[in-house]
């Protein structure tokens, strides 16, 4: 088991689902709000999500094919080693991963995030930050959660507008990988 305190808190636990998503810098409008009554950490992620889906502001580099394309690999590849890959998409401005680490869950998305990051700056021809430091995460705990977050991720690009269904998104496991791969193996 692994725990980090950053600006969010981190529990990884290698060989049990996790639900990631990060980001492009920037991707977020600045002076953004969250709804004013206390609200848990899930309906707060629902609620970055939605600012996401909205393309509304910041840099839209993933939805280029060639950037989009060259982070596909990258999580291909490194979900050979490092981790079950189970879900996960390529948004126009982020990326949603339902992966059961093998590894330190810090190591893998700094190889991912760094990798995928010197690509994408190459193909834009650009320098400079490409990815938001910090990651949402949030350990599975059942097998119901682990059905719904995985039909989450890849109905992202549908509830998006991106898409009529999810196997015609080309940037998602739905049409890579032919689905949600279970948990277990």
């Amino acid at each position: 088991m692994y725990f980090s305190q950053r600006p969010l808190p981190h529990l990884h636990v290698v060989e049990q689902p996790l639900f990631i998503t990060f980001r492009l810098y920037g991707s977020l409008p600045d002076g953004r709000t969250f709804p004013k009554n206390s609200i848990n950490s899930g309906k707060a992620f629902v609620h970055m999500d939605r600012l996401l889906e909205a393309h509304s502001s910041g840099p839209m580099y993933l939805q280029m094919p060639a950037v989009a394309q060259r982070l596909v690999r990258a999580i291909e590849q490194g979900g050979t080693n490092s981790c079950r890959l189970h879900a996960w998409v390529v948004m126009p401005n982020h990326v949603h991963l339902l992966i059961t680490p093998r590894m330190d869950v810090s190591k893998f998305l700094h190889t991912l995030k760094g990798s995928s990051a010197r690509l994408g700056n190459q193909v834009l021809g650009r320098t400079g930050t490409f990815w938001q430091d910090e990651s949402y995460d949030h350990l599975v705990r059942d097998w119901a959660e682990f059905e719904r977050i995985g039909n989450y991720i890849v109905q992202n690009p549908v509830r998006a507008g991106l898409a009529r269904s999810a196997e015609e998104y080309p940037w998602s496991s739905a049409s890579k990988l032919g689905g949600l791969k279970p948990a277990a193996g």
